[in-house]
């Protein structure tokens, strides 16, 4: 086995600086939202708001396993009966969003997208369930809009591809993480690279335009040698885009329990080989979209990137699902805890009126500005300046003076942050899990630290 060359730059980031602060896939994050006082009608905070072009997401909260570093809104199992409930509701619930829309204008979806959980976790016939409460409830044409869909080795079965196939996913999502084995039971995530590889090929069977890999670096005894071992193995299937993850150790999860892998020592192994991820992955032909996101030249985008899972117009549906309009984020509780989760979804399935927002956090102008910078920020592509300057009335620079100087000093924006377009250095992009917190607002910060997990 051949070891990646050494990273082009040394891996060691600024003095005092935690280059893995906290992955900013949303914001507010979700930890800073609340039960609302007084829940609001849907149909009132969806009244004047933009309804050409909205993101439809649908939430499963189921998984075969829990990984020992997730932390996302899932159950292990269902008992009999549970995920037909589900979908009661979560008939339910569309169909009380779709009437909140109301039909005083257009209503159309631009994109889809199943996560979880595991949305495959359902059989075939009740993903035909799920396509049909998207399409027949809300109203989205699958077969006319980008849809993505995440699965995992175990439930990417033959008969559950053809169906999402025939309905129109574009992008299938495989969580991995490791090809090696000993790499895979150290992150408590039990597979074998024989069913991994299989999963794989039924995918590409399938005939999905779109094949993503998630990676994992950053798991306990990962050397540069078996990081590239998942990288080569990975890169075989030729997939049309990779995403590459840091390892975080989460409060409540399996590895939490386990291990206390958050010294300095730690982030520097990270920053390494993700240098060596990137930079390998741009030499076999693929394009850098955000720290994490990967694309094949040539590749034409089948859905939003990373980064629009938090613009607004956003439906979500299901018990762990989120949604945004311009001035309300709102969900249902969040938990890790399985107990906690347990209790969540019994609710969740229990529920007749849909009609309200119960859990949230309004966004002010203050927020909206922020989620802006964020949301484009931390793209390779950056930020025209003049397009945030059109929609806010000043430039970043005068809105976050104090933040874009900090980034420039750190050598974190290209040309210091000068000129039309406001984008990450090489380094700041290596650097988006500091950089990302930074531009939290105190009330949001003030908010997350008072959460208390469950």
């Amino acid at each position: 086995m051949t070891a990646l060359a050494p990273a082009p730059i040394a891996a060691t980031a600024p003095p005092g600086i935690r280059p893995y602060t906290a992955y900013v896939y949303a914001y507010p994050h979700k930890t800073a939202y609340r039960p609302l006082p007084d829940p609001p009608l849907l149909r009132d905070l969806w009244r004047g708001e933009r309804k050409d072009a909205l993101s439809l997401y649908l939430h499963i909260p189921f998984c075969e396993v829990r990984c020992g570093f997730c932390n996302l809104f899932t159950r292990i199992g269902a008992p009999d009966g549970l995920t037909g409930r589900y979908l009661d509701a979560l008939e339910r619930q569309a169909t009380a969003v779709r009437d909140a829309l109301g039909d005083d204008g257009p209503v159309t979806f631009a994109n889809a997208a199943f996560g979880g959980g595991t949305p495959t976790f359902l059989t075939a016939s009740e993903l035909e369930r799920l396509c049909d409460i998207a399409e027949h409830r809300m109203g989205a044409d699958l077969r006319a809009v980008p849809l993505s869909v995440e699965t995992s080795p175990a439930t990417a079965t033959a008969d559950r591809l053809a169906v999402l196939a025939e309905r129109g996913a574009t992008r299938v999502s495989i969580g991995v993480q490791s090809f090696v084995a000993e790499e895979a039971r150290a992150a408590v995530r039990p597979q074998r690279r024989a069913d991994v590889e299989a999963a794989l090929g039924r995918i590409r069977d399938a005939r999905v335009p779109v094949l993503n890999i998630d990676l994992i670096y950053g798991i306990d005894g990962q050397t540069p040698a078996t990081w590239r071992t998942s990288l080569d193995a990975a890169l075989a299937w030729r997939p049309e885009e990779l995403y590459l993850y840091p390892l975080y150790v989460r409060p409540l999860t399996g590895l939490a329990r386990r291990t206390a892998l958050t010294d300095r020592a730690w982030d520097e192994q990270r920053l390494d080989l993700y240098r060596r991820g990137r930079d390998h992955l741009l030499a076999h032909g693929y394009e850098q979209v955000s720290m994490r996101m990967f694309r094949l030249a040539g590749t034409a985008p089948r859905g939003p990137d990373d980064h629009a899972c938090q613009t607004d117009g956003m439906i979500g549906l299901g018990c762990g699902a989120r949604s945004y309009t311009s001035a309300l984020h709102y969900s249902f509780d969040y938990a890790v805890d399985m107990g906690e989760i347990r209790g969540i979804i019994d609710d969740y399935t229990a529920t007749a009126d849909f009609t309200r927002a119960v859990h949230g956090r309004p966004t002010n102008g203050d927020e909206a500005r922020r989620r802006h910078l964020l949301q484009s920020l931390l793209q390779a592509q950056g930020m025209p300046v003049a397009d945030y300057r059109e929609r806010f009335g000043a430039g970043p620079h005068e809105d976050f003076p104090a933040e874009l100087a900090a980034f420039a000093a750190r050598g974190w924006l290209d040309q210091d942050g000068a000129g039309p377009l406001l984008r990450l250095s090489p380094e700041g992009l290596a650097h988006s899990d500091a950089l990302g917190p930074e531009l939290f607002s105190p009330a949001v910060r003030a908010a997350m630290a008072a959460y208390e997990a469950k």
